[in-house]
């Protein structure tokens, strides 16, 4: 039986916490200094098990990636560095793990084989076969390649330039990644919106040189990695959780502390200061390749609003909590353009539909979103699901502290994918 938690009401939210280090930044640290000539020391690494994930399939590549209490160390031997894996790269219920990676082993020079769980099996890998395949690469896979398990024989590949159909920093990353191995020729890819940028941002701090406009990113091929050190900041994604928690609890202040503000992820601020949200933002001044800041968070009046467009990309991991904030929001909430959300670890549009009208909240799925009419007072006494969905999982939990009566929780340990601590954190902050 799937592990469930009885989850009560509390009177108050209070404290600081540190939130665990960013997942996308995690992963591609690992990745990078892999990839990289030279020792990377990653400090504030998030220890979830998707980013074990990716540790497990760099080390059946020959990377030596040693973990200590939160700081990890690669020693990296170059793009070239990498050998032939001997067993089947498996990469768990990472998204990114199988995209990137896709992008790196299809100019390598050798085969390997990935291959991840049932959510993994149901996710459309298209999108990053497609135009790795008009750079030369072999990629082979159920459903030809649309979907895990997936073969890739790597080799020579050419520059191109690609106008993606979505804006996806996985898309967009594995692309670049295969980019680096063409024979000095150019690669870019245009996106409809512009995508979280983290690799970008990490290619330049390895020493790779990378040339942007407001929907395009080009790298040249030929070019190395050089190590260096990375500090991770805290992941705004699970950030999230705790802000939204504050904003709508009574009686509540939390700080949260070394937050990334990365400016395509900071979506969720965006909407919290649009629905009116007791919010500052203090940022740090030291010269990171990431830009941090300490925020504060305070019980708040809000207000419904509308959330579509160029808005989405910045907050698409962040909707399903999103959607419970819109719950105690006076009005109705919109959000639209999101049709992303359905080929994510469920199809969130369902299930945070579903979960949530379990606990009372008035709420409607559409094709592309949903739309939330406020405020709700949430019941309870319901027993209700994660549906193995991290987000959902923690989105669930900060619901219970405004019910009326506890809540169950189904699979509660799909939220250690990406926030390990999280029920220590919502602990600490409910004394």
């Amino acid at each position: 039986m799937s592990e469930q938690k009885k989850l009560s009401n509390v009177n108050n939210l209070a404290g600081t916490i540190e939130v665990p280090g960013d997942k996308s930044i995690s992963h591609r640290a690992v990745m990078f200094g892999s990839l990289a000539n030279g020792k990377t020391v990653i400090t504030n690494f998030l220890m979830g098990a998707d980013c074990l994930s990716t540790v497990d399939c760099f080390r059946k590549m020959g990377v030596s990636i040693d973990i200590q209490e939160g700081t990890v160390t690669v020693e990296g031997k170059g793009y070239d560095g990498l050998v032939e894996p001997s067993s089947i790269l498996d990469v768990g219920n990472s998204g990114t793990t199988t995209r990137l990676m896709m992008g790196i082993l299809a100019g390598s020079s050798f085969h390997s084989c990935i291959i991840g769980d049932e959510s993994i099996a149901k996710r459309p890998m298209a999108r990053v076969t497609k135009p790795l395949r008009l750079m030369g690469a072999k990629i082979d896979g159920r459903e030809n390649g649309q979907f895990t398990p997936l073969a890739i024989r790597g080799g020579e590949l050419h520059g191109i330039k690609y106008e993606s159909p979505v804006a996806s920093a996985q898309v967009k990353s594995a692309i670049l990644l295969a980019g680096l191995k063409t024979n000095q020729e150019e690669t870019t890819v245009i996106e409809p919106h512009k995508s979280r940028d983290h690799t970008e941002r990490m290619l330049r701090a390895f020493g790779v040189e990378v040339k942007e406009d407001e929907i395009s990113a080009t790298v040249k091929g030929g070019q190395s990695l050089t190590a260096t050190n990375i500090f991770v900041p805290g992941d705004i994604s699970s950030a999230a959780f705790f802000l939204v928690a504050g904003a709508i609890v009574p009686n509540s202040e939390i700080i949260l502390k070394n937050v990334g503000i990365n400016p395509t992820r900071t979506g969720i601020l965006d909407v919290l200061k649009m629905m009116g949200a007791s919010i500052e933002i203090i940022p740090h001044k030291e010269d990171a390749f990431e830009p941090i800041a300490d925020i504060v968070i305070k019980t708040s009046s809000l207000k419904g609003t509308t959330i579509s467009g160029d808005l989405i990309p910045k907050l698409i991991d962040e909707i399903p909590v999103i959607a419970l904030l819109a719950t105690q929001a006076e009005g109705e909430t919109i959000i639209k353009d999101a049709s992303e959300l359905k080929v994510k670890e469920t199809n969130r549009i369902d299930t945070v539909v579903g979960e949530l009208s379990k606990i009372g909240a008035t709420i409607k799925g559409t094709d592309d979103g949903m739309i939330i009419t406020g405020k709700t007072k949430l019941v309870g006494n319901a027993t209700v699901s994660s549906h193995g969905d991290h987000r959902i999982g923690m989105m669930l939990a900060v619901a219970s502290c405004i019910t009326q009566d506890a809540i169950t929780l189904y699979d509660a340990k799909a939220i250690e994918v990406s926030y390990p601590n999280f029920f220590d954190h919502l602990a600490l902050l409910s004394k």
